[in-house]
């Protein structure tokens, strides 16, 4: 619609606020792409050889081992969406059994590209479309987090002081946001 003398005030901000939710849902499926090929990716590069070992879980909060689909995410899927980075947890099976670790990760548009966070890590660019070859660098960067993060505990045990939770790690329904271990992720939140 151009601006003409026709047009009311709030035929434009219809408009306007259509542009914006066409761009809001063009961001959230594209970092939905680039979550999924994390979690897909990430699971082959640990090369489990007994199960899934990556899932995609809300970045915050209490969590289960499981697929959360949309809820994984801090942005609705549907509905009036903000532009804006998007937050996604990466929860990680780190034993034999059923002991889960979550990562949280953050993902906004750059320019051109994507650049997921790690919370309290290293950063990586990503480009549609997602290819696993592409992105070897970052799963290394992943992996790596997490070994980093075990080998701080151990060795701050085996010092004598395990007080320190720096980190943004938190285990399956163990701890909650804000108790030091699962980080508070500031994001865009929708306005009831």
């Amino acid at each position: 619609m151009t601006k003409t003398k026709d047009a009311t005030k709030f035929e434009i901000l219809i408009e306007r606020a259509g542009e914006y939710q066409e761009l809001a849902k063009e961001n959230y499926d594209r970092v939905r792409r680039i979550a999924n090929g994390i979690q897909s990716g990430f699971c082959k590069y640990l090369a489990s050889t007994d199960g899934v070992c990556v899932h995609l879980v809300p970045a915050q909060g209490p969590f289960q081992p499981k697929e959360y689909g949309d809820a994984a995410f801090s942005m609705p899927p549907r509905g009036f969406r903000h532009i804006g980075p998007i937050a996604f947890g990466l929860a990680v099976r780190v034993t034999r059994g059923t002991d889960w670790l979550r990562m949280s990760l953050i993902c906004s548009k750059k320019g051109d590209f994507f650049e997921v966070s790690i919370v309290d890590g290293e950063s990586h660019k990503f480009d549609l479309p997602f290819t696993d070859d592409d992105h070897q660098e970052f799963y290394q960067k992943l992996f790596d987090h997490i070994v980093h993060w075990l080998d701080e505990k151990i060795e701050l045990y085996r010092d004598g002081d395990y007080s320190s939770r720096s980190i943004g790690f938190d285990f399956s329904d163990e701890h909650v946001a804000g108790d030091g271990l699962a980080p508070d992720i500031i994001v865009n939140t929708p306005v009831s």
